[in-house]
């Protein structure tokens, strides 16, 4: 059960190079896409991601993850 991450690397509330390594330690088994998301108008104010389907934003990069956290699907032991 992989989760998809999915993250736009025309954002400006996040860098694409702390950004990626701290979603792949929260979801190791992620598929992370990055791309344009066509989402310009929220991309231009705020940190955002979408995990699993779900658009998640938040001020800061930090913040998304912490507030993305809960809808990552872990894996069962």
């Amino acid at each position: 059960m992989a989760n998809d991450i999915r993250v736009c690397d025309k954002c400006n509330f996040v860098r694409l190079k702390t950004f990626v390594p701290k979603l792949q330690k929260m979801a190791p088994d992620a598929e992370i896409k990055v791309g344009c998301k066509s989402y310009c108008g929220p991309c231009g104010k705020r940190a955002f991601v979408y995990v699993n389907g779900r658009y998640i934003s938040a001020p800061t990069e930090d913040e998304v993850i912490a507030k993305a956290e809960p809808f990552v699907k872990k894996a069962r032991s």
